[in-house]
């Protein structure tokens, strides 16, 4: 007989009643988590993030008369704001189900010029950050016998990165470790973990990193798409999806996984040469 327990999985929200913790959930990627975990029948979503506009917008436009979006102002680089976020799950819904941390700092850094506060925000806000918050949310989670998941959002670029990537890169490959060793722990507990690897996607961020650190001018995106593979960036609502998947019934048992969503295939080709990058000047 066929396994029925399985084949409702694949026709039944698979977040009937469940509340999504999601870090940099007022825009952007955490948007999209927000509104595909809406679509699989959440009844609660927390989002976090600290431009407090953007994200109350978002909250109200999230919530509806089946699903409660509640926005709290927090900076996840600072225990405080990681406290913050998991206090306000507590308060308002008890535990969460599904923990997305989508919050990261993508300024740019080479061997040449990484300052050492660029290497403490990336590590307090890529590293920490999701550390502190999925401890907070697992212990709730724990407490109240939640059997949940949690979603790294890792980048492509953890594999070694491009030469500006230096101090991304790197926090961004941390979570490969966090990520198996929290599979590892939280198993008996029913809580799964995994870490998605997101390519270059399409968001307001980007826009603003383009033009901040590499020049770009209106168009950019368009002259972006067309060097790629399928003609264009990665959307968040696609990559939302898979998200979802990890973070719902929808992917069952599996935990541990570390997946990359990008629009190549890692070892596979020649590897690109790297370009020239010139050392700063001693003006002295």
């Amino acid at each position: 007989m066929p396994d029925t327990t399985i084949a409702a999985v694949a026709t039944a929200p698979t977040f009937r009643g469940g509340v999504g913790l999601i870090t940099g959930g007022s825009q952007g990627l955490g948007r999209s988590v927000a509104e595909a975990l809406r679509a699989r029948g959440a009844r609660g979503l927390v989002l976090v993030g600290r431009d407090t506009a953007k994200g109350e917008a978002a909250a109200s436009e999230l919530s509806t008369a089946t699903c409660r979006a509640v926005f709290v102002s927090a900076d996840v680089g600072t225990p405080e704001g990681c406290d913050s976020a998991v206090s306000t799950v507590a308060r308002h819904f008890g535990a969460p189900n599904a923990v997305v941390n989508c919050a990261a700092a993508t300024a740019r850094g080479t061997v040449w010029d990484a300052s050492p506060e660029l290497w403490e925000e990336m590590l307090m806000v890529n590293v920490r950050g999701p550390a502190l918050i999925t401890q907070g949310s697992v212990a709730l989670m724990r407490d109240l016998g939640v059997r949940g998941s949690v979603v790294m959002i890792g980048s492509v670029a953890g594999h070694g990165g491009a030469p500006e990537l230096l101090a991304y890169s790197s926090s961004k490959s941390a979570l490969v470790a966090m990520t198996r060793n929290l599979a590892y722990q939280l198993m008996r507990q029913g809580i799964r973990v995994n870490l998605l690897n997101p390519g270059w996607m399409n968001t307001p961020a980007e826009d603003i990193v383009q033009r901040r650190f590499h020049g770009a001018t209106d168009g950019w995106l368009e002259r972006a798409s067309a060097t790629r593979p399928f003609g264009r960036l990665i959307e968040t609502a696609e990559i939302a999806r898979t998200i979802a998947h990890l973070a719902t019934d929808e992917s069952g048992m599996l935990t541990g996984a570390c997946i990359d969503y990008d629009q190549s295939v890692l070892g596979a080709g020649e590897a690109p040469v790297p370009p020239q990058i010139n050392e700063p000047k001693d003006d002295s």
